[in-house]
């Protein structure tokens, strides 16, 4: 198996789940709430899920779907990674979303190049 679908599988894997934590975990709800964005947790919840979704029938199905959704979630996780920062938490709590913005940026640029080699 190539790193590539594994990152998509992991990514994929990560944002369905944390997409529905956002959606009904309490201890969720309280981040938002001290990242001051209680406001955005259900549209960010949704956002997860879509990205994750997209990752998944873009394998399947539509590879510029997974191109899509991986420039979204990076987008996504570059900006909870300035939230953290902004916020000043710890560099173990900052860590997840830069890693899962590279991730997924390494996924965008595979599937951009794939693409544009056609």
């Amino acid at each position: 198996m190539k790193i590539i679908h594994i990152a998509i599988f992991l990514s994929s894997s990560a944002f369905l789940y944390y997409g529905m934590e956002c959606l009904l975990s309490q201890k969720m709800k309280d981040e938002f709430a001290r990242f001051g964005l209680k406001n955005q947790r259900v549209l960010t919840a949704y956002l997860q899920l879509a990205g994750g979704l997209g990752l998944i029938i873009g394998y399947f199905f539509l590879p510029i779907l997974i191109f899509v959704a991986a420039a979204g979630l990076t987008l996504l996780m570059l900006l909870g990674f300035a939230v953290r920062i902004k916020i000043k938490d710890s560099t173990a709590e900052s860590l997840p979303s830069l890693v899962l913005a590279l991730v997924n940026l390494f996924i965008a640029v595979s599937y951009y190049q794939q693409l544009t080699a056609l």
